[in-house]
């Protein structure tokens, strides 16, 4: 899968907020620590039988206080939360959010 499949990057929107707020703690879990901060900035997306978001988050005020989460919403009638497939840590806000 290449990043010509994903949608042109956006602000974070309320709804996107909510996906990375959904999926924090299994990145807590992950990394085994709390974040103070955890602010969706862009995302970008896939179509696939449901929803891959791409988000880059704010976990802390340093440089390299960003992360980027692979996420998966199932389609809306399979009544299932978001999933964190993946992640990448020591993001900048200037990194480019690809497919990874």
């Amino acid at each position: 899968m290449e990043t010509e499949d994903l949608s042109d990057t956006k602000p974070a929107t309320p709804e996107v907020q909510y996906i990375a707020d959904q999926v924090n703690p299994e990145f807590e879990r992950r990394e085994d620590r709390t974040f103070d901060i955890f602010r969706a900035i862009v995302y970008r997306t896939k179509l696939v039988a449901g929803t891959i978001y791409f988000i880059k988050v704010q976990d802390s005020e340093s440089d390299t206080g960003y992360v980027h989460l692979r996420v998966f919403q199932a389609l809306p009638h399979e009544n299932q939360g978001p999933s964190l497939v993946s992640y990448e840590t020591g993001k900048t806000r200037d990194d480019p959010l690809n497919y990874f």
